[in-house]
C-alpha cells in the first residue's frame, strides 16, 4: 500500500520469522490486518499511511527450508516516542496467512542523525577546499592584523620607550632591545612588552615605569643579547631572563618561538651563572683561594685599583677581624648589623653566599671576583671587602666594592663611603 511521500524522522526495522512459506504481500498484510483497531484509529498503520504519517513498508523476503524470514522497515515521521509503540505494535504480530510468526523489533534508527554526519563530513570537505583556494586571504587579513599592532605601539617616559599598550596595567613586563622587537611581539598579541633601547644606557624613567611589577628581559641569542642582559641586571631589577635561539633576534621570531622562549625563562640568578664559562670560573676560582693574597699585596708592581673600590667604614671589631683574616684565605659573613654570621674558606664563599639568607656583608681574604660579585648581587649583600679586586666588568650600582686598605673604623655600625 502506498501513501504520500514522507521525509522520515525514524526507521523502525522488524525481524518477522514464519512457520511456513509466504510472499512479501502476506507480511506487509499480517501487518496491517493484526494490528488494526489496536491502538484505536489514530494510530492505525493504514490511517498513518494515508495520512504521510508512516511510509511504503519495505520487506525483504527469504526462505529456508519451510520457514521464511522477512527484515521489514517502516519510516516514520511519528515523534520518538509514538515511534516506539508503533514498534511495539509490530512486536504482536503472531501468525502470517495460516501460519504461526514470531516478530521482534531489531533497531531504529534515527534518520537525522544520519544526515547530521553526512552533513559535517561534507562541511569539512567544502572547508578544505575553500581553504586551498583562496590563501591570499589569510595573507591579506595577517597583513592587516600586522599594521593593526603596529599601531598600537605606545611612547613612555620621557625617553618615548616603544611599547605595547598594556604596559602600565599589567603585572608583568616584557623588556626587549628596540622598536622592532616591540611590533613582532605586538603582532603575536604580547601588549605588556617595553624596548630598553640598547645596551649603552638604562634610560632613567625605565625604573620608575617597572617599578612594583615583575619583569622579563628577553634579549637577541647572539653577544650583543648577552651585553644589554649584563648591563641591565646591574642597573635594575630584573627577575626572569629570556633568551632567543643562538643566532637569532627577537624581531624575527615565530609566534611559537616566542612562547617557547618565554616558557623556558630563568631567573636573573641562573642566567648570570651560566655566562659564566667552566674555564673561567676555575681560573677564578684559583685566583681566589690558591694564590696567596698577602704576596699580592706587597708587591709594588701590582696595579692601581678601579676607580669603583671604595673607602669604607666599619666597627672596630671588624677592623680587627680584618687583621686577623690575613694570610688564612677565610671570608666572613656578616648580617646588616655586623653581627657574625659564619666563617668559610674562600674557596667555597661564593657557594655558601647563594645558600645563606640575610648575609649584607663580606670579609675576604682573597681576590673580589667578577663571580663573587654577581653571586653577591643576586643576594642583595652590600659590600664587598678583599685583599684586592680582580677583573670585574661588571659593578652593580648598590654593592660596594673595596679593599683592606681603604678600610677605617667608625663609632657606629653602619657602612659609609
Amino acid at each position: 500500500m502506498g501513501g504520500p511521500p514522507v521525509s522520515a524522522k525514524y526507521v523502525i526495522k522488524a525481524r518477522i520469522e514464519v512457520a511456513g512459506l509466504v510472499e512479501k504481500h502476506d507480511i506487509i498484510g499480517a501487518i496491517f490486518g493484526q494490528t488494526e483497531g489496536l491502538l484505536g484509529d489514530e494510530m492505525d498503520f493504514r490511517e498513518l499511511q494515508r495520512t504521510g504519517r508512516i511510509g511504503r513498508i519495505e520487506a525483504s523476503v527469504k526462505t529456508t527450508g519451510d520457514k521464511t524470514i522477512a527484515e521489514v522497515e517502516v519510516p516514520s515521521n511519528l515523534d520518538m516516542v509514538e515511534t516506539a509503540i508503533l514498534a511495539a505494535t509490530i512486536e504482536t504480530i503472531d501468525k502470517v496467512g495460516p501460519y504461526s510468526a514470531k516478530a521482534e523489533i531489531t533497531g531504529i534508527e534515527d534518520v537525522r542523525s544520519e544526515k547530521r554526519r553526512r552533513v559535517v563530513e561534507r562541511a569539512v570537505e567544502i572547508y578544505r577546499k575553500m581553504l586551498e583556494s583562496i590563501p591570499e586571504s589569510r595573507e591579506l587579513v595577517d597583513e592587516v592584523l600586522s599594521k593593526v599592532r603596529a599601531a598600537e605601539v605606545v611612547e613612555y617616559g620621557e625617553e618615548r620607550l616603544p611599547g605595547g599598550p598594556d604596559v602600565t596595567r599589567a603585572d608583568t613586563v616584557i623588556l626587549v632591545e628596540g622598536r622592532a622587537d616591540v611590533i613582532n611581539l605586538l603582532r603575536h598579541g604580547y601588549r605588556n612588552v617595553l624596548a630598553v633601547g640598547g645596551a649603552t644606557t638604562v634610560p632613567p624613567s625605565l625604573k620608575e615605569i617597572i617599578q612594583g611589577k615583575k619583569t622579563i628581559l628577553f634579549v637577541d641569542g647572539d653577544r650583543g643579547g648577552e651585553m644589554i642582559a649584563r648591563n641591565l641586571l646591574n642597573a635594575i631589577k630584573i627577575d626572569y631572563v629570556a633568551r632567543a635561539p643562538e643566532g637569532k633576534e627577537v624581531e624575527d621570531l615565530t609566534a611559537k618561538e616566542i612562547a617557547r622562549c618565554i616558557q623556558s625563562k630563568v631567573s636573573a640568578e641562573e642566567f648570570l651563572e651560566s655566562l659564566e664559562g667552566e674555564r673561567r670560573q676555575q681560573r677564578e676560582v684559583r685566583a681566589e683561594f690558591i694564590v696567596p693574597p698577602a704576596k699580592l699585596l706587597s708587591r709594588s708592581s701590582a696595579p692601581a685599583q678601579p676607580e669603583y673600590v671604595e673607602s669604607v667604614s666599619v666597627p672596630r671589631s671588624v677592623k680587627s677581624v680584618i687583621e686577623e683574616l690575613k694570610g688564612t684565605l677565610e671570608a666572613v659573613l656578616y648580617d646588616e648589623n655586623w653581627a657574625e654570621i659564619t666563617r668559610v674558606p674562600v674557596k667555597d664563599l661564593v657557594n655558601t653566599i647563594k645558600q645563606v639568607d640575610g648575609v649584607s656583608y663580606v670579609v675576604l681574604d682573597g681576590i673580589v671576583t667578577q663571580r663573587l660579585v654577581d653571586a653577591a648581587y643576586t643576594k642583595g649583600v652590600k659590600a664587598l671587602i678583599g685583599v684586592r679586586v680582580g677583573e670585574v666588568v661588571r659593578k652593580p650600582e648598590n654593592l660596594k666594592i673595596s679593599t683592606f686598605d681603604k678600610v677605617s673604623v667608625a663609632e657606629d655600625a653602619a657602612i659609609s663611603g
